[in-house]
Parts: C-alpha cells; sequence; structure tokens
C-alpha cells in the first residue's frame, strides 16, 4: 500500500496561524487531510514549499514539483463543522491535555470510555487526561471538568488549569493580563495570565485535616499527618499528606534514609503501590521529593489515574506545603519537575497557595465522531521536537522517513479523517 504526504509551506501567513503545513495522505481505501501550524517560527524563511513522497512498503522518499494547497481564511477555533471534535491540545511543563471548547453545555462532550481512547499514545491524540470548558456555575466565569487519562475524573488538576487558562484566552481573544474565576471539583480557582504568558494560579487553601483529604492515616499534629510512617511493601516511609482538593501523600523518603534521590526512584513499581494502598479511600496522588536547599526542591510524582507523569501542579503545592510543615524549606519555593519547574508560594497573610507556571499549545485538531482517529505516519508521534531544521536531515543516523522527529514545536491545525 502505498501512501503518499504533501507538505507545503505558503509564503503568506494565514489569520491567526502565523504558519502551516498541509499533510494529505491518501491509500485505496481512504484519505486524511492535517494542517500543521508552526505558531513559534517563520517557516517559510526556513525552506521552500516542497512535497514528500513514502512507501509503506519501502521506506524510500522523494522530493517533487511543490503543489499549491489552499488555506481556510477563519480561525480554526470558529468552526462548528457537524461530525466532528475540534479540540486544542496543551501541555503544562510536559502534562498534556486535550482541551475542548463546552461552553454551550453542562454535559460534557466527551465521555469518560471515549477520553480513554483519545488519551492513548498509540491509538489515539494522546495525553494526560481531556479538560472541557464549560459554562461558570455559581456565578464563577467558567467550570472546569477533567477525565484522566483511565477515564477517572479527578477533582481539579495544577496544570491543567494553567492549560485551561490560556484556551479560555484563545477562545475569547484575550490579550495581556487577564484573570477569572473558574469553577472545579476542588471549589474555586483563580488563574491570571501575566504579561510574560506565564500563569499564576490562586490555588485556594491547602486542606490538612485526615479524614478531609482523605486518609485513615491516624492525625499526629492539630488533625493533621505530618511525617508520619506508611508501610509500603516492607519499606516504611515518612509522609505528609494534603489536600489541594485532591489527595496528596508526599515523602521526603524512608524512615532513617538520608536525603531521597529521586531519579534512582522506579515510579513503576512503588507508585501503584502508593495510589491504591489501604489508607488512601480515594486512592492518592504520590510526591516523592530531594531537598536542595531551603527554596529548592526537585519533585517526582505517580499521578492517581494518570501514572508517572511530567509535571503535577496541585502535587507541588502540596510538597511546598509538607516542606514548610517538616521544617526543609521556607514558603516561597522553586520545585523542579521532570518538564520544568514551578515557582510555589505559600503565602502566610492569607493562607492561601500561588502556582506560577508556563502553558503551551501543541496542535489544533479535529476528530471525527464516527471512528478511532487515524494518523499520518509522519504524525505518529505527537511529541514533535525543536529544531533541527525542518528542511534539512543534518543528522546522519537519523532517517529522514521520521520527519515527526524533525519538526519545530508543530501543531496540528486541523485533522480530517
Amino acid at each position: 500500500m502505498a501512501i503518499a504526504a504533501t507538505i507545503s509551506v505558503p509564503l503568506t501567513s494565514p489569520i491567526r496561524r502565523r504558519n502551516s503545513l498541509i499533510f494529505a495522505g491518501s491509500s485505496s481505501s481512504s484519505s486524511s487531510t492535517v494542517r500543521l501550524s508552526f505558531p513559534k517560527y517563520n517557516i517559510a524563511g526556513l525552506c521552500p514549499r516542497f512535497r514528500i513522497s513514502a512507501s509503506a512498503a519501502a521506506s524510500s522518499m522523494s522530493t517533487q514539483a511543490p503543489q499549491k494547497v489552499s488555506t481556510a481564511p477563519t480561525s480554526f477555533l470558529d468552526r462548528r463543522e457537524a461530525g466532528f471534535l475540534h479540540f486544542v491540545k496543551y501541555h503544562g511543563l510536559g502534562n498534556d491535555f486535550i482541551l475542548v471548547d463546552n461552553r454551550d453545555s453542562s454535559e460534557p462532550r466527551v465521555t469518560p470510555e471515549q477520553a480513554v481512547k483519545l488519551c492513548d499514545r498509540n491509538f489515539g491524540i494522546g495525553a494526560d487526561g481531556v479538560i472541557f470548558a464549560m459554562p461558570g456555575i455559581d456565578g464563577t466565569d467558567y467550570t472546569m471538568r477533567i477525565f484522566n487519562s483511565d477515564g477517572s475524573e479527578p477533582e481539579m488538576c495544577g496544570n491543567g488549569v494553567r492549560c485551561f487558562a490560556r484556551f479560555i484566552a484563545e477562545l475569547e481573544n484575550l490579550n495581556g493580563r487577564h484573570s477569572f474565576t473558574v469553577h472545579t471539583g476542588a471549589g474555586l480557582i483563580v488563574p491570571e495570565i501575566l504579561e510574560d504568558g506565564k500563569v499564576r494560579v490562586d490555588m485556594g487553601e491547602p486542606i490538612l485535616k485526615a479524614s478531609d483529604v482523605p486518609t485513615k492515616l491516624p492525625a499526629n499534629k492539630d488533625q493533621s499527618v505530618i511525617k508520619s510512617e506508611l508501610d509500603v511493601d516492607g519499606v516504611t516511609w515518612n509522609v505528609t499528606c494534603v489536600s489541594m482538593g485532591n489527595p496528596h501523600c508526599v515523602t521526603f523518603g524512608a524512615k532513617g534514609g538520608q536525603n531521597l534521590q529521586v531519579d534512582e526512584l522506579d515510579l513503576a513499581k512503588i507508585g501503584p503501590n502508593f495510589e491504591h494502598h489501604e489508607m488512601f479511600p480515594a486512592r492518592t496522588n504520590t510526591e516523592f521529593i530531594q531537598v536542595f536547599s531551603r527554596s529548592h526542591l526537585k519533585m517526582r510524582v505517580w499521578e492517581r489515574g494518570a501514572g508517572a507523569t511530567l509535571a503535577c501542579g496541585t502535587g507541588a503545592c502540596a510538597t511546598v506545603v509538607a516542606a514548610v510543615l517538616e521544617g526543609h524549606t521556607e514558603r516561597n519555593c522553586t520545585v523542579d519537575l521532570p518538564g520544568g519547574p514551578l515557582q510555589i508560594e505559600w503565602r502566610e497573610e492569607d493562607n492561601h497557595i500561588y502556582m506560577t507556571g508556563p502553558a503551551e499549545v501543541v496542535f489544533y485538531g479535529s476528530k471525527s465522531h464516527t471512528g478511532t482517529a487515524q494518523h499520518s505516519p509522519s504524525l505518529q508521534n505527537h511529541r514533535f521536537k525543536a529544531p533541527p531544521p525542518l528542511c534539512a536531515n543534518t543528522n546522519p543516523n537519523t532517517s529522514p522517513t521520521r520527519l515527526s522527529n524533525h519538526l519545530l514545536y508543530g501543531t496540528v491545525e486541523e485533522v480530517q479523517i
């Protein structure tokens, strides 16, 4: 079966999407069109328009004369074709989400079962969760709901709410500094988009009462669980339990152990044992923390319902609370996660926690409601890397057919199957 992929870089920029590429795949039984948008780079200045053909039977490629491809004059987010689910994929420090405009209904447009399929990184779009922007409740501007990659619904997600804020700003065409109120399962959340594009979120007050976290571990200080002992598969860990509207178990190491070296942990092995421990009736997120200084921490996380992720905003907030309560740090800390740093402040004057970090667009897309999304060979891996240059294969050890590894923060603007 022969598969052809056409890449066309327009010499002029389309409205609201500064640069785009078109992938048109075809076979004897189906066809698809995928538009890629590159918001950070002037692709037209990097290389001329060109065409790439790939054969599924024999991995070969050849350049051909360019073909003119038309671009739609309207914004992607304004499209409302029947039978398609339009979405934008964002990430906050690598914690990635499918964002859906659901402002016209209080019922999610995707079921938990469908969310599991969408989040599958091999057969779906690939994400840690699906987030819905919905009408506000009780006077709030908006409501945020989220389905995890396993179909469960968490109360809130810190990285997700930053992505949500940037998504709302794009939907409402907001520029500059803005804040709004968001109803979540964890209560009222107030994100603020800053001048530099980062998002600062008032995450509210931490919940420390053991029964409200919830945890069955007995309280050992003012109804809270602080540096308490927890046996996990024969190893006794010192843990502090915090809720940011969702439960967290924070540990700085095993009893009697030295400073935890988080990069040496086998999260896939120990993470599920914490998550499903009988002491956590609603399961739990677990943060493993290494202390660098009074203002600098390193964190790895096993998320309830998602497993090991590159970042967890509520987990970073819970971590700083636990670090302060155990005497490791001051109230303003940088927390390094696998995906990058977050700035967390637990203010003494109002007892609120403020999280500041980035949220970035990955790509735009549409999925037909009639079947599972399919991808052309060059779009199998949506975690596009930057840069080498798009037009040149600068690494002689890398096959030019692995085009997805050479896209410059590519953003899929339209997928039609």
